[in-house]
């Protein structure tokens, strides 16, 4: 089963007492600051959930797999996400 932006949105309007309206630009509203965070290459680290990095990989040598012609791969920003140890431990209790 996947969590949609949609599934957060309703979680607030149920737990809060939020009108859905209040509630969905509650959430886009943390989504945008960590996108303009992240988009800068600043690290978001969101206490007992995990970290988000942008990590900036060089350019490097591959290889066409249809021709094995040698090319060129352009460096590019990469966002990797690490979870904290209070995630991991939460996703290991059992019920």
């Amino acid at each position: 089963m996947t969590m949609t932006k949609g599934d957060i949105v309703e979680r607030i309007y149920e737990k809060v007492g939020f009108s859905k309206k209040e509630a969905s630009d509650v959430v886009e509203s943390i989504f945008e600051v960590i996108k303009h965070r992240l988009a800068q290459g600043e690290k978001v680290k969101i206490s007992g959930f995990g970290n988000f990095v942008v990590n900036s990989k060089r350019p490097r040598k591959g290889r066409n797999p249809q021709t094995g012609e040698e090319i060129i791969i352009s460096g590019r920003r990469v966002l990797t996400f690490k979870a904290s140890h209070v995630l991991k431990k939460s996703m290991n209790i059992q019920d």
